[in-house]
């Protein structure tokens, strides 16, 4: 049985192996690379992927990055290619072979029938030697030394390496696309990533209460607002126009330092000037100027300046953005 200390260096050696196999990939780029991200970019057609054992593991993550960050791409298990799904491979789509060695038996039956078809072939391999390497129109060396694994047999190194250029090729693309955040979310619309990029102010403020007061208004009347609402805050209002804001640590401070608060007025309290935020502006922002400001409510003004509500930070937990 091994110490910490001995498992620690294993595992400190595994991470700096496989950080400098990645490292000497940028190495091994050729004009190759260049060449089939534009003819990617060029195609009318989509992207297949396709390999077997670990290597269609990172085929199918590939895929996954190229649809999320707009290039169609589909999935296609080499064993399961040569026994039907072949017909997955249209006329204008570009294929992506992925294989350590470039020479399993499948790589071997399947890459002349993808070229009898026409189809380009970009070779992700560690061995440009091989078959699939003398075959394919395009090679991306994935070469690494040795797997991580002390046996040098268990997909290691070599994956993640296949996984990296995987991911160069995902982003040349999305570069080329001008792929923006707002593309971005359009293709993430569910969970906190995509709500960070899509998610603006009116979407919260607008499902909370409106709680207002005027600047006369009875501090009596005031902590009804406040306690009605729910906000724990009420917006100082004239003419439609915020002039301050009263929350209920206002309340509390008023109450340590006045016996008697029944002539007191909402103007008499209030913090001038409040912070607020256009209800256009990205929830993200709001979250922003909360925790510069080191506040939990932010009220809302629309394009003519007038009160439109309040977010709150509580709102922005509940939508994941936290």
């Amino acid at each position: 049985m091994k110490d910490k200390k001995s498992i620690i260096e294993i595992a400190k050696q595994t991470i700096k192996m496989e950080s400098e196999a990645i490292l000497n990939l940028s190495n091994l780029l050729t004009d190759d690379f260049a060449d089939a991200i534009q003819l990617i970019y060029n195609s009318k057609g989509r992207v297949i992927i396709t390999g077997i054992g670990k290597s269609a593991i990172i085929a199918n993550k590939i895929v996954a990055t190229l649809n999320s960050t707009g290039t169609p791409a589909i999935f296609m298990h080499a064993a399961d290619a040569i026994h039907g799904d072949l017909g997955l491979i249209l006329k204008d789509d570009v294929v992506i072979c992925i294989s350590k060695s470039g020479n399993t038996p499948e790589i071997k039956v399947l890459v002349p029938l993808i070229k009898s078809a026409k189809n380009k072939i970009i070779a992700i391999t560690g061995n440009k030697d091989s078959f699939l390497g003398q075959h394919a129109n395009f090679i991306l060396n994935a070469y690494v030394e040795k797997e991580a694994c002390p046996n040098n047999l268990a997909p290691t190194t070599s994956t993640t390496a296949q996984l990296v250029i995987g991911d160069a090729l995902a982003v040349c693309l999305l570069d080329l696309r001008g792929f923006s955040s707002n593309d971005f979310a359009k293709y993430h619309p569910g969970g906190a990533l995509g709500k960070k990029l899509y998610l603006r102010v009116q979407d919260i403020s607008s499902l909370n209460t409106k709680p207002k007061v005027k600047a006369q208004t009875s501090i009596k009347d005031v902590i009804v607002e406040i306690s009605e609402k729910m906000l724990g805050v009420t917006a100082v209002v004239e003419n439609e126009k915020i002039i301050g804001i009263i929350t209920d640590g206002d309340l509390r401070r008023m109450l340590s330092k006045v016996d008697d608060f029944s002539k007191l007025l909402a103007k008499d309290i209030m913090g001038a000037n409040p912070k607020r935020i256009n209800l256009h502006a990205m929830a993200i922002d709001a979250l922003e100027v909360m925790e510069t400001n080191d506040i939990s409510q932010l009220l809302v003004e629309d394009d003519d300046g007038k009160y439109a509500g309040v977010v709150h930070l509580h709102d922005l937990i509940k939508e994941g953005i936290i």
